[in-house]
């Protein structure tokens, strides 16, 4: 197991190192993980040939306890977890390539996702387009129990701020999840670079593949508009009120909260 403190997400999943992969307590279920290679990333990385770890993240898609398994399909919502290894890619902290949500087939929406840092801390570079022009970019800071919102449409990848702990954290997502990477590839990556400095923290180099776009860095905001509690786990939320995270896959209900939404 991974050593160090970690958040309790209110669900039996624990990280693990080696193998890097989950461990289940006997009233959870999920899948195997999959493993994201570092060759299958490196297209949006500043310097392609780097070198880093081979395995990058494992991610679980579909895992929760044994009795919601039935209201989480007929709710079209699934639960994720995520877990980085340690160390860096090249110049670069460890950090998924990212991509944009596609439109989900059963309600027309590209979806939001919700995070919660487990452990580990973690940065979620966000922008509100992958076309040449980006929009608003924010790199949103978050450490265990925090809770960060990406809205619909947006591209956004998730970065680890700290190479020498691995991150952890749990995501609400739509089930009929999909991801579309086309535009950030094309692109070369998001609008930011970030660089592990001298002094360990996180510098950012700009993309010139984008029109120039300010990066506005901060902590996560108050989500109270999409009826997120600050200080309870995600997924006990969902059990006091099952109804908490249906915006997820029906993103139409918050359909206001989305225009011109701050992270």
């Amino acid at each position: 197991m991974i050593s160090g403190k970690i958040f309790y997400p209110g669900i039996d999943i624990y990280p693990m190192e080696d193998p890097m992969g989950f461990r289940y307590g006997t009233d959870c279920f999920g899948p195997l993980p999959e493993i994201r290679k570092l060759d299958s990333i490196r297209a949006s990385l500043l310097d392609p040939e780097c070198d880093g770890p081979e395995d990058v993240y494992a991610i679980a898609m579909d895992v929760g306890k044994k009795g919601h398994e039935t209201l989480l399909r007929e709710q079209m919502l699934l639960f994720g977890v995520v877990t980085y290894a340690r160390g860096r890619l090249g110049s670069e902290p460890i950090r998924s390539q990212g991509h944009i949500h596609r439109i989900s087939a059963h309600c027309g929406w590209s979806t939001p996702e919700i995070y919660e840092i487990w452990k580990g801390r973690a940065v979620i570079l966000m922008q509100e387009s992958a076309h040449d022009d980006p929009g608003r970019c924010f790199a949103v800071y978050a450490s265990p129990g925090d809770i960060v919102v990406v809205p619909p449409r947006w591209a956004h990848a998730t970065i680890s701020a700290d190479p020498g702990e691995p991150l952890t954290f749990g995501a609400w997502c739509d089930r009929d999840y999909g991801f579309e990477y086309k535009e950030v590839r094309a692109h070369g990556g998001l609008a930011y670079f970030p660089l592990i400095g001298a002094d360990g923290k996180l510098d950012w180099q700009r993309n010139t593949c984008y029109m120039d776009s300010e990066l506005i860095q901060k902590a996560p905001g108050n989500y109270g508009n999409l009826g997120i509690r600050n200080g309870i786990p995600i997924y006990t939320q969902f059990e006091q009120s099952s109804d908490t995270f249906l915006f997820v896959s029906q993103p139409a209900r918050k359909k206001e909260v989305w225009d011109h939404f701050i992270p």
